[in-house]
Parts: structure tokens; C-alpha cells; sequence
């Protein structure tokens, strides 16, 4: 683990190791002008701005949690023996992408320690409505828009039995668990939606949408405990929707088992960007920054990993600019296939407009990968700018980093090497650990007042 040390307002900063807590925290409110350098095309210097999330409290500190199997112990001795999550999709969902591997791990790893754990989710086409994984029981009932007024009703009546705690998944539309909901009681939300609401739906259904995450929502979830995965998507949480910083708890997300280095580089320029092919992603805006680098690097490839509705706009992109020679789509990957992608490509990229944390980013630095990404919140978390990669806030910034990294193989070899250091701070133990906490935290709360 790192914190920033910045002793001016211009000044270089310095990274000092602290203990590794699965979580960091930033010194001071700087800006970090980086140099130019002869051929970094369109770039004035790239700037790396370190954000203090709470302005007057205090930003270095030590976050730790007893071990989960201690956590577990004290959620039983609180009654909380079965806990219901509720989520919008299921892991297996071919739309499945970081909120649903997040409810997985957690779940499968609170079963492990003794919960009881029901996770209640749409349905995914001909699967089973009832099955077991990992640990844990998953009821897939409703459509996509259904889902949320049959959790609710289901829970409320007592179908399948009541929860002793409940784990709602806020990913754009909640389920509104502080109207019906009575036990202890936390929610996952991972990052805002906001504009991308426009990116997918109608005019008047995405200002409704939109209307209602921001405006409606946050009024009945103020008092709720909310857990998100980075300092900055609690500061933008705090600025959009206006939940209080107090009731905000910061756990970052664990890196899967087995992402780590191991070939060799690939002998061509190569860039890698994972995800969802939807539209808050922009992987046609990430097309069009690094096609001006096939001009210096004619070998270049982009290699864009993942599945999506938005595919046939993106083949038809890559078509017309006739890219289809070095930019390729080879869908959603299997571990093995993937782990390899990220350890022979020279750099990840992403043009995402939204994100919690961008768990591609350190399952890259896992694999000793840097990153070029956009300076968005969960971004500002994942990737410590001009040390483990950089944070860009335009397409000329993002096509100028990759060719600074592309250009230095000593620059690229140094700050791979500390995104390894880096991603390796985060484990999903630990990130089980933070949220059973946050839970526990809560159910100790209410039995202070004398609720059960």
C-alpha cells in the first residue's frame, strides 16, 4: 500500500509504502504536472491530480479489519445466521460484468464462514429458477424490471422464510429496501449512474431514470449504511446524490486468484481494453484516440475483450476506419485466455464514463500491466496516476500516455512493476471482511436502540 506525500501546491510527488490495509488514502490536495516528452502526441503534460475525498478530516489512515472467520463469529452471535441479497442480474447473465463478480465473491466467501446466504436476482433465459453455487442458494425470479417489486414483496412476506439481514445491490435502480425492509440491513452501490442513462434509454425514460437515482432515491436512503469500492466514488456519492459522508463505508474490491505475470510481451506494440461492449464503456472513443499511434507504430494492435449489445455499432466503426487488419473482438474470454491477454499486452486502456473501480485495471497490474484510463471516480482509486499508470481527461491525454508508455520500455517496465505491488494489496478475503463489518456494524447499531 501507497500514500501520496505532496509538500506543495506544484510540487513532485513521492510514493511512501504504508501498511497494506486493502485501502489508501491520499495526502493533500495537489496537482502533479508530469513532462512532456518529444513525440507525445497532442499532450501538453499530463496532469495527475490527487483529490483529498473528505475535505477536514483527516486522509491518512489505517483501514483494517479483523480476520472474516472473527467477523462471521460475531455476525452469528448477533443472529445474523441468513442474509438475502438482492441484485439485478446473476453472475451467469451474459450482461454479467464487475457488480456481479463483486456479489459472487462476497457470497460465496460470507457461505464459506458459516452464513446463510441467499442471493434473489432476475431470471437468466432457460437456467434454473433455484440452484446452488459456491456455497450459497441463488433465486432467479422476474424480469429485468419485475425483479425489483418481487424481491421486495417476497422479502416483506416472509417468502422462503425472513432474512436476518439484508444486502441490497443498488446498480441504477434500487429496490428501495429502506420503505419495507426491518433488519439490519446494508447497501452495495458501486458508483452512480447518472448520465448513463441517457447513453441507453429514451429521452423522457432516461430523465425519469436519471430523475429518480439522484433526486428521489437518495431522500429515503440517507440514513442507510451504503458500502462502495473507492474513496472516490464515496466523494461523488456524497456530491450526486447527497447521502452523508458518515454513512459511507469504503471497501475496495479483491483481485482474482491467479492473475499474475508469467509470458513474454508481445514483439509488437499491443494495447488491451476489457469490459462490457455498452455504450458507458466507449471503446469507440478508445478506437479513435490510438489509431493516430498506428502511424508511428505500424505493428500496433488493440485487443478489446468482452461481449455486449453494443457490438454491431463497434464492428461497423472498426470496418469504416478500416482497422479490422489490428483491432480485434474476440468476445468474452475464459481465466486462462484472459490472463494471458493481460500478460502480454504492454498496456490496459480504458475510455470508460463510469465506474466503482475498474477491476480490469488491477487484474491487469496483477499481471504487471500498466494502465491508461480516464480520470473518473473508482479510476482515481485503481490507478495511482504517473506511479502505476496514468488518469487521462481527454482523448488527446489518452492517446498521448500510450504513446509515452508504447515509446519508454523503461517507463512501462517500472510502472508495471508497481501496479503489481499495488494490485496485490487487494484480496477478496479482505473485502468479505469489510463488508461483513459494515453489516455487523449495523445490526450492533440497532440492537444499541433496542431493536432486534
Amino acid at each position: 500500500m501507497f500514500t501520496r506525500v505532496i509538500s506543495g501546491p506544484n510540487a513532485r510527488s513521492t510514493w511512501r509504502p504504508v501498511c497494506c490495509a486493502r485501502s489508501w488514502f491520499f495526502e493533500g490536495n495537489a496537482t502533479v504536472t508530469l513532462p512532456r516528452e518529444d513525440g507525445l502526441a497532442g499532450v501538453e503534460g499530463l496532469t495527475a491530480v490527487v483529490h483529498q475525498a473528505n475535505a477536514g478530516q483527516d486522509t491518512e489512515r489505517e483501514l483494517a479489519y479483523p480476520a472474516l472467520e472473527d467477523i462471521a463469529g460475531m455476525a452469528s452471535d448477533l443472529g445474523l445466521g441468513r442474509v438475502r441479497m438482492l441484485a439485478w442480474r446473476d453472475i451467469e447473465d451474459p450482461e454479467a460484468g464487475g457488480s456481479e463478480l463483486h456479489a459472487h465473491r462476497i457470497a460465496s466467501l460470507w457461505a464459506k464462514h458459516g452464513i446463510d446466504v441467499e442471493l434473489r436476482t432476475s431470471q437468466v433465459g432457460p437456467r434454473p429458477t433455484s440452484t446452488a453455487r459456491d456455497g450459497y442458494r441463488v433465486v432467479r425470479r422476474g424480469g429485468r424490471y419485475s425483479v425489483f417489486p418481487r424481491s421486495a414483496m417476497s422479502t416483506l412476506l416472509g417468502g422462503d422464510g425472513r432474512p436476518d439481514a439484508l444486502v441490497e445491490i443498488w446498480n441504477g435502480m434500487p429496490f428501495l429496501s429502506p420503505v419495507w425492509s426491518r433488519c439490519p440491513r446494508v447497501v452495495f452501490l458501486h458508483h452512480v449512474h447518472a448520465e448513463m442513462w441517457r447513453m441507453v434509454l429514451p429521452r423522457a425514460l432516461a430523465a425519469a431514470g436519471e430523475t429518480f437515482e439522484c433526486r428521489v432515491a437518495p431522500l429515503l436512503y440517507r440514513r442507510s449504511r451504503i458500502v462502495t469500492l473507492s474513496r472516490s466514488s464515496r466523494a461523488e456519492i456524497a456530491a450526486l446524490l447527497g447521502i452523508p459522508f458518515s454513512q459511507i463505508t469504503v471497501v475496495p474490491p479483491g483481485v482474482e486468484e491467479g492473475f499474475s505475470p508469467g509470458v513474454e510481451r508481445t514483439a509488437h506494440p499491443s494495447v488491451l481494453a476489457v469490459g462490457r461492449l455498452v455504450p458507458v464503456k466507449r471503446f469507440d472513443m478508445l478506437l479513435e484516440a490510438v489509431m493516430p499511434l498506428r502511424e508511428r507504430y505500424p505493428e500496433l494492435t488493440l485487443t478489446i475483450i468482452g461481449e455486449g449489445y453494443e457490438r454491431p455499432s463497434l464492428e461497423a466503426l472498426i470496418r469504416s476506419r478500416g482497422a479490422g487488419d489490428w483491432v480485434s473482438l474476440p468476445g468474452r474470454l475464459g481465466d486462462e485466455a484472459l490472463r494471458a491477454a493481460y500478460r502480454r499486452s504492454w498496456v490496459l486502456a480504458s475510455a470508460s464514463l463510469r465506474e466503482g473501480w475498474g477491476m480490469t485495471i488491477t487484474e491487469a497490474g496483477a499481471c504487471g500491466t500498466p494502465a491508461v484510463v480516464t480520470d473518473i471516480a473508482g479510476h482515481r482509486d485503481a490507478v495511482l496516476s504517473g506511479h502505476t499508470g496514468f488518469l487521462v481527461r481527454s482523448p488527446a491525454e489518452l492517446t498521448g500516455a500510450l504513446d509515452m508508455l508504447i515509446a519508454d520500455p523503461a517507463l512501462r517496465s517500472r510502472l508495471g512493476a508497481a501496479a503489481l505491488a499495488h494490485a496485490n494489496c487487494f484480496t477478496w478475503e479482505a473485502a468479505a471482511a469489510g463488508t461483513l463489518s459494515a453489516l455487523v456494524g449495523v445490526a450492533r447499531a440497532r440492537r444499541a436502540r433496542g431493536y432486534r
